[in-house]
C-alpha cells in the first residue's frame, strides 16, 4: 500500500502540526502538564470519553463502537529528555535543556491521529482505549498509571505499544514473541578499606585497588557465568573515591547498569555480582556492599499479540516490510509493566535512514520523521479494526 493510500493519510498535515507543537514544548516526566492538556483537548474534540490525571499526568481516551465487549489498549509515551537540542529546524525545542530526543512527540501525534481516524470513520465493534503515558524515560509512568487503577478503570483484553527506530527504513515494522527489550538494573558497589599516605601503601588497603579488580571481574559474569546464547550486559559507568593526589582512598564507589532479557538472567547477574564483590573484598580484608535495583523489567511479548501485530503490519505494508522474528533489543522500555499485566506486544517502526531521522535515540541532533506519522497512525487504526472486528 502506498503512503498516500494508507488509512490515516488524510490526517498527515494535522499530525505534523501536533508533533511540531509537542516538539517545541517538551516536558520532563511527570511534568507533562501542557502536553497532557493538549492531548485531552484534542481527544475531547474527536468525541472520545477522556480522563486526565491518571498516574499524575497521564491521559486516557475511550472510544466505543457497536455492542462488542472486547477492548484493546494502545499506549504512547509523552515525556522528553534533559538534553539541549542542536537542531536548527523551525520546530526545535523552545525549552532550553529539554528535548524530544526519543520521538515521544511522534508517538503521541500518531496515537492522536489514530484516535481521530477511528472516531470519524472507524469500523470496529468494541472499545478502543488510548493510553497517553507520562514518565517513560525513568521507568515510573506505567507503574504510576497501574497504581492509579488503570486497568481496573479502563479494562482491556490486550495492550500494545510502539517505538520508532532510527536507521530502520520508513514503512518497516518489526517485533517478536517473547522477550523484545531488556530489563535495566542500576547497581552501586561500595568498597571500604583503609586509606593512608600514597608513599606508604603497605600500611593500609586502599579501596581503589580493590575496586579496580572488581571492575575487571564483573565482566566475567556475562563472559563466563551466563549461557552464551542468552544476552546480558554489565557496564560500570562511574568510579568515585575519596582519594586525593597523595592520599590513598579508604572508600570507592562503583556505579553501573546491567541489562537482561529475562528475569532469570537478571537474577543470575545480581547473584554473581554479589559473590564476586564478597570474594574479592574478603581476599583483601576489606568490606564491600552491593545495591542492585531493577528499574525496568524485560518487555515480554505474548505470542498471540505478536502474531496479531505481524498480521496487521503485513496487511498494511506487505510481507517484505515486516519482520515478525526480529532480534531482541538490549535497551529498556517502561511498556514492560503494562505487558506484564495484560497480554501485549511492543512493536518497532522505522523512522528513516537519513538525516536527523537516522541519528541515535537520545542524541541532540535526532528528530522523529514526519513521514512516519501516517504509517504509525494507520497501523494503530488497522490493528483496532483487526482485533475488535468490523461492526
Amino acid at each position: 500500500m502506498k503512503p498516500e493510500d494508507l488509512p490515516a493519510a488524510h490526517l498527515q498535515d494535522e499530525m505534523i502540526a501536533w508533533r511540531h507543537d509537542f516538539h517545541r514544548h517538551p516536558e520532563l516526566g511527570f511534568h507533562e502538564t501542557r502536553t497532557a492538556a493538549r492531548v485531552a483537548e484534542l481527544l475531547e474534540s474527536f468525541g472520545l470519553e477522556v480522563c486526565t490525571g491518571v498516574g499524575h499526568t497521564g491521559v486516557v481516551g475511550v472510544l466505543q463502537r457497536g455492542n462488542g465487549t472486547g477492548a484493546i489498549g494502545l499506549r504512547a509515551d509523552m515525556d522528553a529528555l534533559p538534553i539541549r537540542e542542536i537542531n536548527a529546524f523551525d520546530h526545535k525545542s523552545e525549552n532550553d535543556g529539554v528535548m524530544h530526543a526519543c520521538g515521544h512527540d511522534g508517538h503521541t501525534a500518531m496515537l492522536l491521529g489514530a484516535a481521530k481516524h477511528l472516531a470519524e470513520q472507524g469500523d470496529f465493534n468494541g472499545r478502543a482505549v488510548f493510553i497517553f503515558q507520562p514518565n517513560e524515560e525513568h521507568g515510573l509512568g506505567a507503574q504510576a498509571m497501574l497504581d492509579d487503577q488503570l486497568f481496573a478503570r479502563f479494562d482491556v483484553d490486550e495492550v500494545y505499544g510502539m517505538h520508532n527506530i532510527p536507521g530502520m527504513p520508513l514503512g518497516y515494522f518489526a517485533t517478536r514473541a517473547g522477550p523484545v527489550t531488556a530489563s535495566e538494573s542500576l547497581f552501586e558497589i561500595t568498597v571500604t578499606g583503609q586509606g593512608g599516605h600514597a608513599a606508604m601503601p603497605h600500611m593500609g588497603v586502599d579501596a581503589i585497588t580493590v575496586a579496580a579488580e572488581i571492575v575487571g571481574a564483573l565482566q566475567t559474569i556475562v563472559a563466563r557465568k551466563l549461557n552464551p546464547g542468552l544476552n546480558g550486559v554489565v557496564s560500570v559507568t562511574e568510579f568515585t573515591t575519596d582519594g586525593k593526589r597523595n592520599v590513598l582512598p579508604g572508600k570507592a564507589v562503583l556505579s553501573g547498569d546491567a541489562r537482561a532479557l529475562t528475569p532469570e538472567i537478571n537474577a543470575l547477574i545480581e547473584q554473581n555480582m554479589c559473590r564476586i564483590v564478597a570474594g574479592i573484598c574478603a581476599a583483601h580484608d576489606v568490606t564491600g556492599a552491593v545495591s542492585y535495583n531493577t528499574i525496568f523489567p524485560p518487555t515480554i511479548n505474548a505470542p498471540g499479540a505478536a502474531e496479531a501485530v505481524a498480521r496487521c503490519a503485513t496487511a498494511l505494508v506487505g510481507r517484505d516490510q515486516v519482520n515478525g522474528t526480529c532480534e531482541p533489543k538490549l535497551f529498556s522500555e517502561d511498556f514492560a509493566h503494562l505487558a506484564a499485566n495484560r497480554p501485549g506486544c511492543f512493536v518497532l517502526m522505522g523512522n528513516g535512514e537519513h538525516g536527523a531521522q537516522a541519528q541515535p535515540l537520545h542524541s541532540a541532533d535526532y528528530d522523529f520523521g514526519d513521514e512516519a506519522l501516517v504509517y504509525g497512525a494507520s497501523f494503530w487504526a488497522t490493528l483496532v479494526e483487526q482485533q475488535l472486528g468490523r461492526s
